[in-house]
């Protein structure tokens, strides 16, 4: 790694709820936060339609305006915002070393990763054309757009199994497709599942095609991977609920991590078992990945952030 070229107080690594709020609080803590976009500026939030359950929206707002939004705030705060793209770290020593691009080296005293995660697909074409528009990776974000109305959902885990019994509370019915012939959630789960009257299990059952008018979904074509019979759904809702993946795996070997990726925080902190690096939102949330909690814990980062900061200044002053 080159010697650095610039060095700032608080660089935060990832856009999004999570990153933009750090932003907003760094800013105005006098941190002076250098902020990357990453290669999805905003996060996941940018490929969402519309938005109903960020408190203060009472109409509702669509996702990329939102994020536009959080990130005006924080630029007007004094956040130096750059599109780019974090390639390496080396958290040996402090201060921290990153590379953007492939190119620059900065220093930072702080580092705040937002890095996020992203939901598993399927893999269809049709996946993506429909993605907002009846196709979705999260029920309690969306779900209440499809009330009285008959949906599907793909999964077999105790996140599918518990997006179910909740899409269920306000569907019509609910197609639960599971690809093998048992599931994998825990046994609390799948008895909830099994004894929701509007909860259809399809075993042995693959995705072959989501169907639309080019708009929106209207059903899903299924094939059944011990007989090969096909069946089409007449749905209007399709939801993918096979894990998410955290955006992480440039901090392997630096960070503690679980088993599929998710950086470890000190419970009730943002600290991560590095000092002087912070993680928020989805890249360390695998329980409740909402914008709202993604963004509070951006809050509590660049606070964190802020104390260690003060902290050590005491320390050099005493």
């Amino acid at each position: 790694m080159q010697q650095p070229t610039e060095h700032v107080k608080c660089l935060i690594i990832g856009s999004g709820p999570a990153g933009y709020t750090a932003a907003i609080y760094a800013s105005r803590a006098d941190l002076k936060p250098v902020l990357y976009t990453g290669i999805l500026a905003g996060g996941q939030l940018t490929q969402t339609t519309e938005v109903e359950n960020y408190p203060g929206y009472p109409d509702g707002i669509q996702g990329p305006e939102m994020m536009e939004n959080f990130r005006k705030q924080a630029e007007r705060l004094g956040t130096d915002i750059r599109f780019g793209y974090i390639t390496e770290v080396d958290f040996s020593s402090t201060p921290h070393k990153v590379v953007v691009d492939g190119e620059k080296t900065i220093s930072a005293d702080t580092v705040i990763i937002s890095t996020g995660a992203s939901a598993k697909w399927l893999g269809l074409e049709s996946e993506q054309k429909y993605n907002g528009f009846g196709v979705s990776a999260c029920a309690v974000c969306d779900g209440f757009f499809f009330r009285q109305q008959d949906v599907a959902i793909v999964g077999a885990g105790d996140t599918a199994a518990e997006e179910a019994t909740y899409l269920a509370k306000m569907c019509n019915k609910v197609y639960m497709l599971v690809r093998r012939g048992e599931f994998r959630a825990s046994k609390a789960m799948m008895h909830r599942v099994q004894h929701t009257h509007n909860i259809e299990i399809l075993y042995n059952t693959e995705t072959k095609e989501i169907l639309g008018d080019g708009l929106n979904v209207t059903a899903v074509q299924v094939v059944n991977n011990q007989t090969g019979a096909e069946t089409k759904l007449d749905v209007t809702g399709f939801f993918v609920a096979i894990g998410h993946k955290p955006n992480t795996d440039i901090f392997k070997g630096w960070l503690d991590m679980d088993e599929t990726g998710y950086i470890q925080t000190v419970p009730g902190s943002t600290r991560t078992n590095v000092e002087g690096v912070f993680c928020c939102g989805d890249a360390q949330d695998h329980v409740y990945r909402q914008a709202v909690t993604a963004a509070g814990t951006g809050c509590m980062a660049a606070i964190d952030a802020e104390r260690y900061l003060a902290a050590k200044e005491h320390e050099v002053v005493a």
